[in-house]
């Protein structure tokens, strides 16, 4: 039986993907194997247990899981499914989350008792991972984290506590581009038990810089002190700027639009919320070569001269309304609308620009009311079953077809909802310079994001092909990975 063989027992195989820590790349990584492994004709599924993060996708079902696993998703040529991130984590504030089950909200949590749940938990994540199973050739399966976090052993489902369970190898990675990476990987075996170490089949070393000749003799030391074999130095894919990021934390060292900025230059500013959510929203937006998008952090002001603010969704709306006051941005959109300047609420930013936002039921945290920003006749109320539905609309300002998905809590009604721009549940300002709605994605379809740019520059009407973009650099990823994996030896690693 050869390597890309399926597996004789009719039981697809399973490879684990975990990490020396956070954003070292197993998202990433797990996309271009899932793309390359499937252009050698396998069918293959992605599958990350439970996964922290406030960018998350709307599945075909009525679900929700992590934005990363849609874009493996995507890399497989599949329609993202609940099952492929049963346990999904929103962080609403520094110590509690939103706790999505199988796509659908089960309450929130705080960190302090989630530990205690996790027991129930497994059996869905099982559950989820054998109907994938079933139906693939290989699961590619991404941690969370690393499993040299210890403290966090005891009633673990994302890493060490789910290869267990489920009986399948892992493949560790570590991030040589913020340094340490021997450390990284030789502390990881010796923080881990024995039988842990053991499931560890091999090692790769990811974001190198520079000449691989020179690394040579560190994967000897590497292996010397963990019996892991090396799989691969991976140098560093600077294209996967152009693929949706999952974390907040990459908006620290994502390279910005920013860097194109000059004469004639559209300038869109997105003011960085404490619980910013869905900011994938934006990259296709800084993928267009005369747009200059820059995110900008506390502390900062919006700059003047752009030509659009955006206030992005957020998973804690009022909080977020407040933290957006205590940055003085309240003060910087107002000057801002005074001056002309157009402004787009997206989601909770849509909430945020109208006269008032309560939440009597508590569903995103305390149970409070604030005034909104008043750009908008509006007023949002939270409660309900939260809204989770692909939307396919032609707006009622350019006729431009477009698609995308609603993600949110809560209804907002006012006059200005009279004058839909999007569809109906969207918001038009009385001078036609602010505009709200609930789409997310919405920049993705490329007829809407001409049509929409050529609001803020009329006459505008050239633009890329967003879609293609993301298709060609997942092919370009594979690319690298079959140049500079072990792809052979690391598939036959893979367990049935």
């Amino acid at each position: 039986m050869s390597a890309t063989d399926p597996s004789p027992q009719g039981r697809a195989r399973a490879l684990m993907i975990q990490g020396t820590g956070s954003d070292v790349g197993k998202s990433l990584l797990v996309a271009g194997l899932a793309r390359a492994l499937t252009r050698r004709g396998l069918r293959v599924a992605p599958f990350k247990a439970q996964n922290m993060s406030n960018n998350a996708a709307v599945t075909a079902d009525g679900g929700e899981i992590g934005r990363a696993q849609a874009l493996q998703a995507r890399a497989c040529g599949l329609v993202p499914s609940v099952d492929m991130n049963p346990v999904l984590l929103k962080p609403q504030s520094e110590t509690g989350s939103q706790l999505v089950v199988q796509g659908r909200v089960a309450g929130t949590v705080m960190a302090g008792r989630y530990r205690a749940m996790t027991a129930r938990l497994m059996p869905k994540v099982l559950e989820s991972f054998a109907r994938l199973r079933a139906s693939a050739d290989i699961v590619l399966i991404e941690g969370a984290g690393s499993p040299a976090e210890v403290n966090l052993r005891a009633g673990d489902i994302a890493n060490m506590g789910f290869a267990e369970a489920a009986d399948v190898p892992v493949v560790i990675v570590g991030d040589i581009d913020r340094g340490g990476v021997i450390a990284a990987l030789v502390g990881t075996h010796v923080l881990l038990p024995e039988a842990e170490r053991r499931r560890i089949a091999g090692f790769l070393i990811n974001k190198f810089r520079g000449d691989v000749g020179l690394f040579e003799p560190a994967l000897a030391v590497i292996e010397g002190h963990t019996g892991w074999a090396p799989l691969g130095v991976i140098p560093w894919f600077p294209a996967a700027s152009a693929l949706p990021a999952e974390d907040a934390q990459s908006l620290e060292s994502r390279p910005a639009s920013a860097a194109r900025a000059g004469e004639g230059r559209l300038r869109i500013v997105v003011p960085r919320l404490s619980r910013i959510a869905n900011f994938d929203d934006f990259d296709p937006l800084i993928a267009e070569p005369d747009v200059d998008l820059r995110f900008i952090g506390a502390g900062e002001a919006l700059p003047g001269d752009a030509d659009l603010v955006i206030l992005p969704g957020s998973k804690a709306t009022l909080a977020d309304l407040a933290f957006l006051r205590a940055q003085g941005w309240d003060g910087d959109l107002l000057g801002h609308h005074r001056r002309g300047g157009r402004i787009l609420g997206l989601c909770a930013g849509y909430q945020m620009l109208g006269r008032r936002v309560a939440d009597p039921q508590g569903v995103e945290g305390p149970a409070e009311e604030r005034p909104g920003l008043g750009f908008l006749d509006v007023d949002t109320v939270m409660g309900g079953e939260k809204t989770l539905t692909a939307v396919r609309f032609r707006d009622r300002l350019w006729g431009a077809e477009g698609w995308g998905y609603e993600m949110h809590v809560g209804r907002t009604q006012g006059p200005d909802t009279r004058t839909p721009w999007l569809h109906d549940g969207s918001a038009r300002s009385a001078d036609g310079r602010v505009l709200g709605a609930y789409v997310h994605g919405l920049f993705a379809s490329d007829t809407f994001r001409r049509a929409f740019l050529g609001w803020l520059r009329p006459g505008r009407t050239a633009g890329i092909a967003y879609d293609d973009t993301v298709e060609a650099t997942l092919d370009a990823l594979a690319d690298h990975l079959e140049r500079h994996v072990a792809l052979d030896r690391l598939l036959a690693l893979a367990a049935p």
